[in-house]
């Protein structure tokens, strides 16, 4: 597994403990977002998480995982829930769009996948940074990660160096926030190692893209996820319509 980076490495030295005192943090009701969490925490941060519905699939149980999130981890000092529709209304994704099926799991497609929601990352920092500006914040957390960016242009490295550029240019001439995506060279299995090290409550968390219980297990994110945990030969805690296998025959 490799070491803790981010984004914006040549600025902000992750592997080192970090003097700022509060970040916010990305909650997606997801287990990268609940590990990036757990991480801030390790690293002495005071925890503000946001969590977003906006007209996703699976937003109702997405919010629970977010708020049970906010009552298992101690650093947690505030829990912002924001519901906007403006993604679901704008489509073009299978997450937000009743119209385009969500897509059987191909971890090896080349081409951006269906559930895509265009551009929904710099729309979810946005509101983050607002929210990191106003409660004093020195640090903004997100979980994406090397197997997101494949197929995900919003989740490329060179998306959050661009887009720290943006928050230092449009903030206060006062406010450093620094944009932290710890995980962007990792891939699932290491998040999920690395979580299961921290004690992140992988139960209280969800993947699936087309259900809220119990998860299909046939979808993308659910492939990734169950591909994760089997690779560590560790079980999932969460339940599933199908458990398919995701790792090759020895």
């Amino acid at each position: 597994m490799t070491d803790d980076t981010s984004a914006t490495s040549d600025q902000h030295d992750s592997d080192e403990p970090t003097d700022s005192r509060r970040a916010v943090v990305l909650a997606s009701g997801g287990m990268d977002s609940a590990t990036a969490a757990y991480l801030a925490a390790e690293r002495g941060y005071e925890v503000c998480l946001l969590h977003t519905s906006y007209g996703q699939n699976t937003a109702d149980r997405e919010f629970e995982c977010a708020e049970a999130l906010s009552n298992e981890l101690d650093a947690v000092v505030d829990f912002l829930h924001v519901e906007t529709g403006h993604l679901q209304a704008v489509g073009g994704s299978s997450l937000t769009d009743e119209g385009i099926a969500v897509a059987d799991a191909d971890l090896d497609a080349g081409e951006i996948p269906s559930s895509y929601v265009p551009f929904r990352n710099a729309n979810l920092l946005s509101m983050a940074v607002s929210y990191a500006e106003a409660a004093g914040c020195d640090a903004l957390f997100i979980g994406a990660h090397s197997e997101d960016f494949s197929g995900y242009p919003d989740c490329r490295p060179s998306f959050f160096d661009a887009f720290q550029t943006v928050v230092d240019v449009g903030t206060k001439p006062e406010t450093d926030i620094a944009i932290e995506a710890p995980f962007v060279e990792w891939s699932k299995t290491d998040i999920a190692e690395r979580g299961l090290e921290l004690g992140v409550p992988y139960e209280h968390t969800w993947s699936c893209y087309r259900e809220e219980a119990p998860a299909c297990g046939t979808c993308d994110a659910c492939a990734f996820r169950l591909q994760a945990f089997q690779r560590l030969d560790e079980r999932d805690p969460i339940s599933y319509e199908e458990r398919p296998s995701y790792v090759e025959e020895a």
